[in-house]
């Protein structure tokens, strides 16, 4: 229960670095939003191989090493975008900072999610 609520509250400060970013008066572009593609793409090549690859052995699989793989990729992706933006002048440094803060929470939170609730061999997504 504890692990939950600690979840939700990480989440949240993540979205409200990202949302200060974005909107605070002296910033007041929306670019930085992007990363929430990034935040929604990051968890789904593991969970696609969590479903395909069975953990019985211990040797190293192709498909969950793809899947992190992919997923670093994602994750880079999202600390790049804002540097991108903000290199072109299209938001502030600041913004820039704001959104690479809320990035680490967000990140840390799903990493979270998947160390807390992923654990067990017994996890399903009908729980939720």
């Amino acid at each position: 229960f504890v692990a939950l609520i600690s979840l939700s509250f990480g989440g949240a400060v993540g979205l409200m670095f990202l949302m200060l970013g974005c909107a605070l008066p002296q910033y007041n572009q929306y670019w930085p939003l992007f990363v929430l593609f990034f935040y929604i793409l990051s968890p789904i090549p593991y969970c696609i191989a969590r479903r395909l690859v069975d953990d019985t052995d211990a040797t190293s699989n192709a498909c969950k090493e793809l899947a992190i793989f992919l997923t670093t990729g994602i994750v880079v992706s999202a600390f790049g975008l804002p540097i991108v933006f903000a290199r072109a002048q299209l938001i502030y440094w600041g913004a820039c900072a704001l959104v690479l803060t809320g990035n680490t929470v967000i990140f840390a939170t799903i990493l979270g999610f998947f160390l807390v609730f992923g654990s067990n061999d017994d996890f399903s997504w009908q729980q939720w």
